[in-house]
């Protein structure tokens, strides 16, 4: 198998991403880029002239309720429940 990435790249990015690798790693880390990187030769090579671009596997549909106006919640019904209020807002503590 022809190395697609060496082991000064395997170690360049270890070293960008603050990893510290040790050689056996390094050389299991440079093989397993290699077979990930020949593989995509492979699928390079296939014949997708005729294929649509696809953003999913599966077509997804948003599912969307109607937008529709609709009475909102009365002042006095939303600081029902509040634990604190001044009659008019949700008192709640300072933070600082």
């Amino acid at each position: 198998m022809k190395e697609k990435i060496t082991r000064d790249e395997v170690r360049h990015v270890a070293r960008l991403a603050r990893l510290e690798l040790t050689g056996q790693e390094e050389a299991r880390l440079t093989d397993q880029m290699n077979q990930i990187l020949c593989y995509m030769e492979k699928l390079n090579e296939l014949n997708t002239t005729d294929i649509p671009a696809t953003t999913h596997a599966i077509q997804l549909h948003n599912v969307f309720r109607q937008d529709a106006v609709q009475a909102s919640l009365d002042r006095a019904g939303a600081l029902a429940n509040a634990p604190d209020s001044d009659g008019a807002c949700f008192r709640v503590p300072k933070v600082i």
